[in-house]
């Protein structure tokens, strides 16, 4: 890609997630899935790991995903059209590896997510969610897992980027792409991003963007 379709791509990018989005629906089990009638981008990550912080300022909003210092408490998908005419749709996946949860619960997020992954035609990536703090954790593995699995091609993100010094964000960088390369359904680009500062999130506004219209 040359530099001038790379602006072009990042200014569409940019339109796109200024213009009408709007929440579709929640879907609390598979049976309530909306029709696959246009390309899915998923957001997946740990409890607490920034999500729906970084969903607000990919869109430019302040309140399209709620934030809450409640780990654990989106417990279904929560569907976003993108674009009028619809252009694409991101979901908002329940968050994963909250503590001390009932193992019903457990069980049904694993039902609904597996459920979603599998041989849904619409979802063109998800993007896995790994605070820069902390780096990847075994549930994020485990995710990691059940995307390649599934044949699902993902992107590491690291949030929180502005927390971690700048030194250690680089090893935490170069660790994560060591790992990510094991993983035959990550895709090699890693990103990391601030949804305080709003480092990275051009970049990944247009990766967004490329990979709906892969």
């Amino acid at each position: 890609m040359t530099a001038h379709t790379d602006e072009e791509l990042t200014e569409r990018a940019r339109k796109l997630f200024a213009g009408p989005i709007e929440f579709l629906k929640s879907a609390p089990e598979v049976k309530f899935l909306p029709g696959a009638d246009a390309p899915e981008i998923a957001f997946a990550g740990r409890s607490n790991v920034g999500k729906s912080s970084l969903l607000n300022a990919l869109t430019n909003r302040k309140s399209l995903a709620r934030t809450s210092n409640t780990p654990g408490r989106t417990q279904e998908l929560n569907f976003f059209d993108v674009g009028q005419p619809l252009q694409m749709r991101l979901v908002d996946m329940p968050g994963y590896g909250f503590a001390e949860a009932p193992r019903d619960l457990v069980k049904r997020w694993k039902n609904l997510v597996n459920g979603y992954l599998r041989g849904r035609s619409a979802l063109k990536r998800t993007l896995v969610l790994v605070d820069s703090r902390h780096g990847l954790k075994d549930v994020d593995r485990e995710m990691m897992r059940m995307l390649d699995d599934a044949a699902v091609s993902y992107h590491l993100v690291l949030t929180k980027g502005d927390k971690v010094k700048p030194s250690a964000l680089g090893a935490l960088y170069e660790a994560t792409m060591v790992e990510a390369a094991k993983h035959p359904a990550a895709h090699p680009a890693i990103f990391t991003t601030s949804a305080e500062t709003g480092s990275g999130i051009a970049e990944l506004r247009t990766a967004i963007l490329e990979a709906s219209t892969s």
